[in-house]
């Protein structure tokens, strides 16, 4: 049996056996069953009474209105140079306004979000949106105190119980603190004066509903945080928003209030050079109206003056010839008063100020040069809308527009140096046509130059009406930036709590925690548990029994015609012995067997008196002796066993005799008889070391069939070590769950050393899961078959 074993030992020695590592976790199945139905209802239950979130997406496309083509609705303006410094924005900068405190500002002051609404329920409470009942309105807010009622737990929700008619009690859920007021009246509170309102909406239990008053602030951080913006391409300028609400027609008037604040600020910076055009074009407008009535004024007066009637049929011929010198005098003489106009304007005007574009310079480089410093402008305005003056951006930016104003100012100073070189040009090239028209009276020389200042006003006039209409319409058909690809749209499905994926994770919890509590204990555990434990630790000794765990309701004791667990395991024990003692069947006499162990608390009493008790039920004689004199345990099973003098007393006094001192069982067993331990003695391994100790086994031995001899534990003192030649067995008894493996190497190495002979182990005190061969081939065979819930229930407490 030992060579078995070891082959066993050693066939588990090089691998893992998958089957029995399963088998250790599948034995507790009731407490799997247990942890997932547990893990499963907490998730229902969290799953019922949390509050779901809902994902809301609105999409835009942000337009690039740089294009200049037919198919732009802006195309027949783009002369203008007004679209220009938008084409600058990149689509990082469009997302960072749309990220901005102050969007988002607008966004939650449009909405009044500052002010939210609740239902108070069974459990927890439910926020209200557009069905309320009652609505409040701010006529004064002070933020500073709102934020110092928060800090100081003063309160900043108050619960609304409305009266009778029109008045209503107003009550800090903080502080309890009563305020009276009356529906539609002013009323003050802490930190602010507000209206309430009833709605038209009717409510049974509008009774139970709490305002709640939170800083814009507070409310504007935690929305930037909630509100996500994507680009769905980095090749396309399409945005997506998102935000996760429990409330969806909420989160759906954010997105689509954010992008209306948005394309607002659009227009209104997209009109910004168009107003600053258009005050610019009013103003020379007047100039110009007043230089033009001088000029007709001084015409209609020379001409009363000089009485001159036609004087271009008498010029006709000389004005032919010069006709073309005063085409380009007029161009000149506009280009150069478009260009002194423009330096005025530079001079007088700041560095925050648009420039006016494309007025008719012919120049493209100062176009260019003006369209650029526009850009920057806006730019630097619409950074400053959202940040200060120290910001490096800003100030990065205002360097460059000042550079770009002086490289502005020198190209309009070079131009105007040029054309007067042109009309200095132009002059001296008239003055020569001059002196071939010397035969005209100097009063037609007159009436000519005021009729070209008055050519030259009154073309400037028409351009600059004609350019105050065209930015008029542009004003006009102004479309927004970002244009609504898909409206504020909330899905049907949360996507907070995901019920799939938190009922999926409460059931892998619900075997984990098991399993992990199971696969610690076997970790951690250094106690002997099941047959197995003993078969690797100690293969080389055989087992011979194994006894199970009696509940405390049962009796510990073996009874005549018992058909219990417990004593079906001592016949097997029996039954292993006799394969056993076959070497002793030609010995005279009885069979000794002692019982012993390693530490106290193992079981060796026990074991001793239900095996006595079994062979003694098969009309066997059989005799019961307490070894163990220093420690003496019979009396649990036979009461009145420490009355009686017995072993110790017997090799202590020569004039005693072994039949007197033997007692008869209380178990009414007739083959059953007690010799007790005795008195206890100072000296008990002084009285074993006596001649009289074998002796007296050989005399027990003629006597009974069976001495069952109840030893002292081997580990702490060494009486069993000096009587064990006496036996023809040693059942070495251990208990699972109290024997600790490392105590076996003592059994296993007293058996080598030759102090122990026939060594047998019997485990005691086996858990049903650990029974035998796993507790799965009948061993309640003839028992009354249980209903699967009780099997449950009785397993779950076994484990």
């Amino acid at each position: 049996m030992s060579q078995q074993s070891n082959t066993h030992i050693s066939s588990q020695g090089e691998g893992i056996d998958l089957r029995e590592e399963i088998d250790k976790y599948l034995r507790f199945w009731p407490w799997f069953i247990i942890g997932v139905v547990f893990c499963i209802t907490v998730a229902l239950v969290y799953i019922k009474y949390t509050t779901a979130k809902y994902s809301t997406t609105a999409s835009v496309i942000i337009k690039d209105e740089e294009g200049k083509g037919p198919s732009s609705e802006m195309a027949a303006f783009a002369d203008l140079g007004l679209l220009g410094g938008m084409g600058a924005s990149s689509i990082e900068n469009e997302i960072g306004i749309l990220r901005s405190k102050t969007l988002m500002t607008q966004t939650i002051e449009a909405l009044n979000l500052n002010i939210t609404y609740f239902e108070e329920k069974t459990l927890g409470s439910e926020e209200l949106y557009n069905e309320i009942p009652f609505k409040v309105i701010f006529l004064k807010l002070e933020e500073e105190k709102l934020q110092d009622a928060i800090k100081n737990d003063l309160g900043n929700a108050y619960f609304i119980n409305p009266g009778s008619g029109k008045n209503f009690q107003l009550i800090n859920t903080e502080t309890n603190k009563v305020s009276k007021g009356e529906f539609g009246t002013p009323m003050d509170i802490d930190f602010a004066t507000i209206i309430i309102k009833r709605t038209n909406l009717t409510q049974g239990n509008a009774g139970k509903i709490t305002v709640r008053f939170s800083p814009v602030e507070d409310v504007v951080a935690k929305y930037r945080e909630e509100v996500q913006i994507y680009l769905i391409d980095k090749n396309s300028s399409l945005l997506e928003l998102s935000l996760i609400d429990p409330v969806k027609k909420k989160a759906q008037d954010i997105l689509d209030q954010l992008v209306l604040e948005y394309n607002q600020q659009a227009i209104e910076d997209k009109n910004l050079v168009a107003t600053n055009t258009a005050k610019f074009i009013d103003e020379r407008l007047a100039i110009i109206n007043q230089e033009l009535d001088s000029v007709e004024v001084g015409k209609e007066e020379f001409k009363k003056a000089n009485q001159l009637t036609n004087i271009e049929a008498e010029s006709e011929m000389f004005i032919e010839n010069a006709s073309d010198y005063k085409k380009r005098q007029q161009e000149v003489g506009t280009q150069l008063e478009l260009a002194n106009a423009m330096i005025t304007y530079l001079e007088t005007g700041g560095n925050s100020d648009l420039l006016p574009a494309n007025l008719g310079i012919q120049e493209t480089g100062v176009n260019e040069l003006i369209g650029e410093y526009n850009t920057l402008v806006l730019e630097r305005n619409r950074i400053l809308s959202g940040s200060t003056e120290e910001n490096p951006v800003v100030l990065r930016l205002n360097s460059q527009v000042e550079q770009m104003r002086n490289n502005v100012m020198q190209s309009l100073e070079r131009m105007r140096n040029n054309f007067r070189i042109a009309q200095k040009d132009l002059d001296r090239q008239a003055a020569i046509i001059g002196s071939q028209i010397s035969s005209v009276p100097s009063k037609e020389r007159k009436y000519r130059g005021i009729e070209r200042q008055q050519n030259i006003k009154e073309a400037l006039y028409l351009f600059l009406l004609e350019k105050r209409e065209e930015n008029s319409l542009s004003l006009a058909v102004t479309a927004p930036k970002a244009k609504i690809v898909d409206s504020a749209y909330s899905a049907s499905e949360p996507v907070s709590p995901k019920s799939k994926i938190i009922l999926l994770g409460s059931l892998i919890l619900g075997l984990l925690i098991p399993f992990l509590i199971i696969y610690l204990k076997n970790i951690l555990n250094n106690k002997l548990k099941s047959r197995d434990d003993l078969e690797k630790l100690a293969g080389e000794i055989p087992i011979v029994g194994e006894i199970p765990r009696v509940e405390k309701k049962n009796s510990e004791m073996v009874l005549k015609n018992d058909r219990s667990i417990l004593a079906e395991a001592f016949r097997i024990l029996h039954t292993n012995l006799q394969y056993l003692l076959v070497n002793s069947t030609e010995k005279e006499g009885g069979n000794t067997i002692f019982v012993t162990s390693t530490v106290k608390g193992e079981g060796k009493t026990l074991v001793s008196f239900n095996l006595a008790v079994t062979l003694a039920n098969t009309n066997k004689k059989v005799l019961i002796v307490g070894a163990d004199l220093r420690n003496p345990q019979l009396q649990r099973f036979e009461k009145d066993a420490r009355a009686h003098i017995g072993v110790s007393d017997y090799l202590a006094n020569d004039g005693l005799k072994l039949k007197d001192l033997i007692r008869e069982s209380n178990t009414d067993n007739s083959n059953l008889e007690l010799l007790p331990s005795g008195t206890i003695p100072p000296n008990p391994s002084e009285l074993w070391r006596r001649q009289k100790t074998g002796e007296m086994f050989k005399e027990l031995e003629q006597m009974y069939d069976y001495v069952i001899v109840d030893t002292a534990p081997s580990l702490l003192v060494t009486d069993t070590f000096l009587i064990n030649k006496w036996a023809d067995i040693i059942l070495y008894v251990t208990r699972a769950g109290h024997t600790e493996k490392k105590l076996l190497q003592f059994a296993v190495d007293a058996k080598k050393e030759g102090k122990f002979h026939d060594l047998s182990f019997v485990l005691n005190d086996v858990k049903w899961a650990n029974f035998g061969y796993g507790n799965k081939y009948g061993y309640a065979y003839g028992e009354e078959k249980k209903s699967f819930f009780k099997r449950l229930l009785g397993k779950a407490a076994v484990y």
